[in-house]
């Protein structure tokens, strides 16, 4: 299997925005799958449909509020760079953010199924002893939704490692810089006599999925080992 520097760029680019993004995104989707699962509140729906709005909505529209957002003009964006000196339109960084939205929903659905399912009596035990909530959660909830939060984060990860719409309207396909696997494939699919490229990205793309796949199974059935013996 034969690939140029440009398609290894863009698979060792896809791994660097993969992994941010889902370092990014998880201590979040964590904290909003806790307030839905558990908390009751004003907006409650709305924080909902929200969190899963990235799904329902073209990738294209979500790049396109990035790029609004976070550009160098946006509103939030603007203040980035004049603060902090940080640009995310058009770099890798602005990648592992779009990556990390379109992931996120896929994250808090699969930690809030796993918080669900953990029998609230045992928090309502362990503060009426006199448990703080942070103690609460660091001893009892989060080992019981480990396996969940693990598959939240491998989801992400193939989110992240497979998004192409919502990248490549808010950092472009900049060989090097910006381009990740899907959007080199693309490129590549306008260029007569690169399919042998092709096949070969689209051969790496499944194997680093099936791996994240089959290291998340393991993982969880260790956790699940450890749990049983404890």
């Amino acid at each position: 299997m034969m690939l140029g520097q440009a398609a290894w760029a863009a698979v060792f680019l896809s791994l660097q925005v993969a992994v941010v993004a889902t370092i990014l995104a998880l201590p979040f989707a964590i904290w909003v799958a806790l307030l839905l699962a558990r908390r009751q509140f004003r907006g409650k729906q709305v924080l909902n449909g929200l969190v899963h709005l990235p799904l329902v909505l073209p990738p294209v529209v979500t790049g396109f509020l990035l790029l609004v957002l976070f550009g160098a003009n946006g509103w939030i964006g603007s203040w980035l760079n004049a603060v902090f000196g940080i640009t995310l339109a058009f770099r890798w960084t602005g990648a592992a953010l779009a990556a990390a939205v379109m992931a996120f929903p896929l994250m808090v659905r699969a930690i809030r199924l796993a918080i669900e399912a953990v029998d609230p009596g045992l928090d309502e035990a362990a503060t009426t002893l006199g448990a703080s909530r942070f103690r609460i959660f660091r001893t009892i909830t989060l080992p019981l939704i480990a396996p969940g939060i693990l598959a939240g984060a491998v989801l992400g990860f193939a989110k992240a490692l497979g998004e192409f719409g919502a990248t490549i309207t808010f950092v472009a396909a900049i060989p090097g810089q910006t381009q990740t696997i899907p959007s080199a494939i693309y490129g590549l699919l306008q260029v007569p006599g690169q399919e042998p490229a092709v096949w070969g990205l689209v051969l790496i793309s499944i194997l680093l999925a099936m791996g994240a796949l089959i290291a998340s199974e393991w993982l969880a059935a260790r956790m699940k080992r450890r749990q049983d013996d404890a």
